[in-house]
């Protein structure tokens, strides 16, 4: 804490550029109740003024004596006070200077934060890619002032600065106009100190003749290299229209350089392939992986979700988004071999039997879990005691009790009762603290099998942690995925009904995915009471991803603006409604001449409907699911009035010749059961919300002109307009408890039907987006352009989610002929065959993009090479989003063993991420391939498959370089 000299109290002035909407003003708002005690509607309200082009907002305030150090940042509010929104990043730090007497006025000069400028601070970062081996030293603290006034012509400036990344003996220099700063000079520039946490600072006195003052940062290395600061000067005038300062502090936020890119392979855990796994990829293959994404150039290794999916005890198991805990780790993923230095002979006998058993093409997902667990087991019995009461395991159990106590408790009774579904356990149906302790302590008969199930944990975690940090030495960053829901039958559901909205259902409307919308089946949550603990299970998620990533990807992000929800009894995604959202009222429909509700919100079942649909055997249908309620119009009946009771009837007339074809017979009853125009919400009868695609149902059809022009401006106005402030709002309050959760690196998953309200409020938290290029974001392209996707971004030629590269270029000729004559530049007849030649023009398209990382499932990135494209196209697909019982099973058919000894193949790829300019690991120890400006180049090269033969025009695109919101280099 300063202790003043004198008994005037010292004023602090703040300066920042802004431009802010009508009706809205700045506050600064701090830790001190001077500031507001983070209280905003407390806060310092700051005065605008026009200076140029720029908006400048100014305020002053005096500081009590015994003043200390304090935090602040600043926030957008309305007239009201409300926050419309914050900075992003770390908390300002006021220190005022040890030598500081009162009476005097210190102006701060800030720029605003966005989430960008925090993106350098996060672990992917700051503890992988600019992972130091040695600790910079503090040189100088902040609030350490070095020089002094002596006469009132002069002006102490203190420059602040930071720089996340510099290697080691480079030092930071100011240069600028004026004599102090070195007249540009580098040789006599401003020396910066360094102050901990990739801060740099320095102070000097300036005559106030030289002002106004320009001035860059720039770098020098220990040989005399320097470099300076990419963009415009940067620039200090003397503000005439308010008292001039004494004491100037400028916060410049970051170095500028050219924004760091990266590159990185995509797998999911259970594809990869090892000599040593068993029918499986295991943590402990993340090593080797990490060596071979380090020898290829990659920076990010990227997994699919890894938490326990073991639900139902069977194959379906293998869908990774359903968790049956967001905290437990999947015992899949787990090496035995790895469990104990001291396995008999025996055992290691038939673990050998089982690797090659279970060495198949594809994933064998019941027998290879049944197998780890079987030989677990086994080792448990005879190591139980040693591991039980190490310090390891103790740390471990005392650090992680809290999800791992319900969880262990879960798999026994789900074990014990046969099922998930928590509601069929008796007393135990209902969660309590009292029944939990009862079930795990020492004294149950039970507790025996309650250990096993934490002893898996605990090897998860130490295998686990083993290849993260390993990953991480690599410079290697390892990002996880967060599952946009958890399983209706769960430990989460289980422990925190509360938190669920247990009667509805989780999906997305029609899209690129799915034409027929989507039905996950997780319940939704429920965010009011989620907020009541500040988002506590989130937050608690997200520190235990920390453990392990570096990096994460938020599954279905438009899930936090608004999420697409179905009733818990249908099995499609086609009839649902956002929430949250603004539904039509009864007396909005009434005042725009809509009456009928009852038309418009029960299925629309004329006659000459069912007719249409089933022929000859519409009278058996009509029987056997409706009733006639007035001529020629029917209704469903009580007992398949839904999706679910409609599939159980069906399933009763199994056998019957009228049914032979139950499936399409199902799918017409859905039609049918969907040809409604609004859909009634059963929490309030008065309210309504429109069918997705309503124009495409014959009720829609049949209406007169003048409804459905009213019912198509309400369905417009319901998916496109009314609901922005309110999506917005909803982000605006739940991702950023996810984002502050962890230093983690967030990416959000933004596929699909977007609303404008997505990428303002990305770009504003920093979160980094998806482009994939076969489904552009921009309107009326077939496909993106990638030298064209903006820097905070994520490229990729395809996902998990739909078909490979190989697989889409050859599964429509049409198609393909379209993608070779608008971005190959050709009108000549492409291969029918995705050979290495079209796969290197497309990867290195993304990898040439500007976007911050370009990311590759692996499977692309074989096509490179002839020899591993000899296994079928369509085998490679991880999964096809139509089908909500795909068997996730798909295996890399190449060992990464093999992989790493292919110095071929790693050389190509190795290349291009060379001649990207992408950042790579150990790129301080080589000289990186940076374009010094955009220049475009054209080659040609010949493509042959059987008879075709064709030419590819391959732009080698330069890279636009931004500096608004870039990682530094």
């Amino acid at each position: 804490m300063v202790q003043l000299k004198s008994s005037k109290p010292v004023s602090v002035s703040f300066r920042i550029p802004y431009y802010t909407q009508w009706g809205q003003s700045l506050v600064v708002c701090g830790s001190e109740p001077v500031l507001g005690s983070w209280n905003v509607k407390r806060g310092l309200q700051l005065s605008p003024v026009h200076q140029g082009d720029e908006l400048i907002w100014f305020g002053t305030l005096s500081l009590p004596k015994g003043f200390g150090p304090c935090e602040y940042s600043y926030y957008v509010v309305d007239d009201d006070r409300n926050v419309v929104r914050w900075e992003m990043g770390k908390k300002r730090r006021l220190l005022l200077p040890q030598t500081f007497e009162g009476g005097e006025l210190l102006h701060l000069h800030d720029f605003w934060q966005v989430g960008a400028d925090a993106l350098p601070f996060k672990s992917a970062f700051k503890d992988v890619v600019f992972r130091r081996e040695c600790t910079l030293e503090i040189e100088k603290p902040l609030g350490l002032i070095q020089n002094s006034l002596q006469n009132d012509d002069s002006l102490l400036v203190h420059f602040k600065v930071c720089c996340p990344n510099l290697q080691e003996g480079t030092s930071i220099y100011i240069i600028g106009s004026c004599s102090k700063l070195g007249n540009w000079k580098a040789q006599d520039g401003l020396k910066l100190f360094y102050a901990g946490d990739s801060t740099w600072h320095a102070d000097c006195v300036l005559p106030k003749g030289d002002f106004p003052i320009k001035y860059k940062y720039c770098k020098c290395s220990k040989g005399g290299n320097i470099s300076s600061e990419t963009g415009p000067d940067r620039e200090i005038a003397l503000d005439s229209s308010i008292t001039e300062p004494r004491y100037l502090f400028r916060s410049d936020g970051m170095l500028r350089e050219l924004p760091w890119r990266g590159a990185g392979v995509a797998i999911p855990m259970f594809s990869v392939r090892s000599e040593t796994d068993l029918g499986v990829g295991e943590f402990l293959d993340l090593k080797l992986l990490a060596d071979w994404a380090a020898e290829s150039g990659f920076h990010l290794v990227q997994l699919l979700p890894i938490n326990d999916t073991s639900v139902y005890g069977m194959w379906w198991d293998s869908y990774p988004y359903s968790s049956l805990s967001v905290s437990a780790l999947h015992p899949l993923y787990l090496r035995v071999q790895a469990l104990s230095e001291n396995i008999p002979t025996d055992i290691k006998v038939e673990i050998q039997k089982a690797k090659e058993e279970l060495d198949g093409k594809d994933v064998d997902y019941e027998a290879t879990l049944t197998t780890k667990l079987s030989i677990a087991k086994k080792i448990f019995a005879q190591e139980k005691d040693k591991i039980l009461t190490s310090n390891s395991f103790q740390k471990f159990f005392s650090e992680n009790q809290e999800w791992l106590k319900p969880y262990a408790a879960f798999c026994f009774l789900r074990d014990f009762f046969e099922t998930s579904d928590h509601s069929q356990w008796g007393r135990f149906s209902q969660f309590s603290i009292e029944k939990l302790e009862k079930l795990i302590s020492k004294d149950s008969i039970h507790y025996g099998v309650i250990c096993f199930h934490y002893y898996i944990q605990f090897h998860l975690h130490m295998q686990l942690s083993e290849a993260a940090e390993y990953a991480r030495k690599k410079g290697v960053i390892l990002k996880g995925d967060l599952p946009i829901g958890v399983g209706r039958n769960s430990v989460d559901t289980w422990v925190y009904p509360n938190l669920f909205r247990m009667n509805t259902s989780t999906g997305a409307p029609p899209d690129y995915f799915d034409k027929n919308g989507q039905n996950w089946g997780f319940p939704t949550y429920n965010w009011e009471e989620m907020a009541k603990d500040n988002y506590a299970w989130w937050r608690a998620r997200l520190t235990q991803m920390a453990k392990y990533f570096t990096a994460y990807r938020i599954d279905h992000i438009l899930g936090f603006f608004r999420i697409w929800e179905l009733p818990e009894h249908a099995m499609t995604g086609l009839v649902g409604k956002f929430r949250p959202s603004i539904p039509l009222s009864q007396e909005e429909l009434e005042r725009d001449g809509i009456w009928d509700f009852d038309r418009l919100a029960r299925p629309y079942i004329p006659q000459e409907l069912l007719q249409k649909k089933f022929g000859d055997s519409w009278t058996f249908i009509a029987s056997s699911f409706l009733n006639e309620y007035q001529k020629n119009r029917y209704e469903f009946k009580e007992d398949c009035n839904t999706e679910k009771k409609i599939a159980s009837k069906l399933k009763s007339f199994s056998g019957r010749s009228l049914l032979q074809n139950e499936d399409h017979i199902r799918q017409e009853l859905f039609d049918i059961l969907q040809n409604i125009v609004l859909i009634r919400d059963p929490e309030n009868l008065r309210n309504f919300y429109p069918r997705f695609n309503l124009e495409e149902t014959s009720s829609f059809k049949d209406l007169d002109d003048h409804c459905k022009n009213v019912l198509k401006w309400l369905y417009y106005d319901y998916y496109f307009h009314r609901q922005e402030i309110l999506w917005r709002a909803n982000a605006l309050k739940t991702l950023p408890a996810l984002l502050n959760s962890s230093d983690m690196l967030a990416c959000g998953e933004d596929l699909g039907l977007i609303p404008s309200c997505v990428y303002p409020v990305m770009q504003e938290l920093g979160l980094i987006g998806l482009r994939i290029q076969r489904m552009p974001s921009e309107p009326g392209l077939e496909y993106g352009i990638p030298s064209q996707y903006s820097y905070m971004t994520v490229c990729a030629p395809s996902c998990h989610d739909c078909s490979t590269l190989r697989a889409w270029w050859e599964e429509d000729e049409e198609r393909r002929q379209r993608y070779f004559s608008s971005m190959v530049g050709s009108d000549l007849l492409p291969p029918s065959r995705c050979v290495p030649e079209i796969a290197n023009f497309i990867i290195r398209q993304h990898f040439e993009a500007p976007s911050m990382w370009a990311i590759f499932p692996l499977q692309d990135l074989l096509i490179l090479k002839e020899e591993y494209t000899t296994r079928p196209a369509k085998e490679e697909t991880v999964n096809d989003p139509t089908n909500p019982k795909h068997y996730w099973r798909y295996r890399v058919h190449v060992t990464l063993e093999a992989l790493i000894k292919d110095k071929e193949l790693t050389s190509i790829i190795k290349d291009l991420v060379l001649g990207s300019g992408r950042s790579h690991p150990g790129k301080h120890a080589e000289k990186q391939v940076i374009p010094e400006s955009p220049i475009a180049t054209t080659e040609k090269k010949q493509i042959a498959s059987g008879k075709e033969k064709a030419y590819v025009a391959t732009p080698l695109n330069g890279v636009p370089r931004k500096e608004a919101v870039a990682v530094p280099n």
